[in-house]
């Protein structure tokens, strides 16, 4: 089968790879029809290529049609239409039966001291084949896939993978009061749910961003912007605009992605060039993330606000500013999303033929699989518009 596959750093190619097969019981293969581009897969081109080997097959947003499954598998059969979340999980040990699926006991990576696996995200989350792909084998094939119904297009449903329960569970973790008001660093796919969801529930919101194709995409929606090319303090900004108080809650939805410390960004290409060998205990050890976002959400939130964390990092000796936090009385929520246990809550907003989140005009590219490589530079460097990239295999 083809199949994206992690060759270097800032390099990956389309290749043959061998097809999967079912290894447990309880398996399931399905024939990818689309499968999407994140944010975070870009951390795996460059921060996190310690824990990369040549050919690892990435991705983690796919759906598709189930094409074979293991004699264990009792709910799901040959010519199901289902979505895949990107956490690996087995749906019944005791983080799974608490709704924390992206801290799995069964597939937690215990040599590296990280949650449950993922798919297609590095020996970090284990090492587990990805979703650009043509197949995909799925584990836990009772709990891990949600059917969706038929449909011509994919759009719609893909979104569950990933960008709409990780942005719907930052807005849950915001814990916005009735008329609170939200302020969404980064208009990205994910900062753009977020603040549609948001939205949905009747709250204000402001977006901040660099990106004006962006800023005006989640204008369009309702959302009020800040462009941070125009303005010197983003904390005075949202002030002004709250009576001076500042928002209730901020979603950092860029992660370690921030623009701004070009000495950390740096370090990364640093370590980047040292042999794994070196580079993994570093990282783990000693590396710090570029933190614009996170130090800009937590001055601009009110006292007693909540700042919710979806932008991934992956420094282990950030520098936090805890004074301020502190003095503050700010709540810190975060974590990789449970996929699982919000697709309920999210399936009706999906099956309402008014597409109240936009859903089915949210990608703004739909491309081969074979034009991966160069998506990701596109991606990367926010070219052509491009907020939303999904590939039919």
């Amino acid at each position: 089968m083809k199949a994206v596959t992690w060759q270097a750093p800032r390099k990956v190619s389309v290749d043959e790879v061998p097809d999967p097969t079912i290894q447990e019981a309880t398996d399931a293969i399905i024939r990818v029809t689309t499968t999407g581009l994140c944010g975070s897969d870009l951390h795996l081109y460059e921060p996190l290529a310690p824990f990369m080997n040549a050919g690892d097959v990435i991705g983690h947003e796919p759906m598709g049609i189930v094409e074979e499954v293991g004699p264990g598998v009792r709910d799901l059969e040959v010519g199901d239409r289902v979505v895949v979340p990107f956490n690996v999980c087995c749906g019944s040990c005791w983080t799974c039966s608490r709704g924390l699926h992206s801290q799995c006991e069964t597939t937690q990576n215990h040599e590296h001291g990280t949650g449950a696996s993922m798919l297609g995200y590095s020996s970090l989350y284990g090492a587990v084949p990805g979703g650009q792909a043509e197949l995909l084998r799925v584990p836990f094939a009772d709990f891990m896939p949600m059917k969706v119904p038929e449909g011509p297009v994919d759009d719609r449903f893909v979104l569950l993978s990933d960008v709409l329960p990780t942005a719907w569970q930052g807005v849950e973790y915001a814990a916005l009061p009735t008329d609170g008001v939200l302020l969404v660093m980064g208009a990205g796919p994910i900062g753009d749910m977020a603040a549609r969801i948001a939205l949905q529930r009747g709250h204000r919101v402001i977006v901040a961003d660099r990106e004006r194709d962006r800023l005006a995409r989640v204008a369009a929606r309702g959302a009020e912007t800040v462009d941070l090319n125009d303005v010197d303090d983003l904390g005075e900004e949202v002030r002004s605009r709250t009576g001076g108080r500042g928002p209730d809650s901020v979603i950092d939805a860029v992660g370690m992605e921030a623009f701004g410390n070009p000495v950390v960004e740096a370090s990364h290409k640093v370590v980047g060039m040292l042999p794994d060998a070196l580079a993994g205990p570093f990282m783990q050890a000693a590396g710090v993330d570029r933190l614009a976002a996170l130090h800009g959400a937590i001055d601009a939130v009110r006292r007693g606000g909540t700042v919710s964390l979806l932008g991934v990092y992956g420094g282990a000796v950030d520098p936090m500013p805890l004074m301020q936090m502190f003095d503050k009385q700010i709540q810190v929520r975060m974590g990789q999303a449970n996929v699982r246990r919000w697709t309920d809550d999210i399936m009706p907003l999906l099956l309402d033929d008014a597409d109240p989140l936009g859903t089915e005009e949210f990608v703004t590219h739909r491309l081969p699989l074979d034009e991966a490589p160069e998506a990701y530079e596109r991606f990367r460097d926010k070219e052509d518009g491009v907020v939303k990239v999904v590939f039919t295999p």
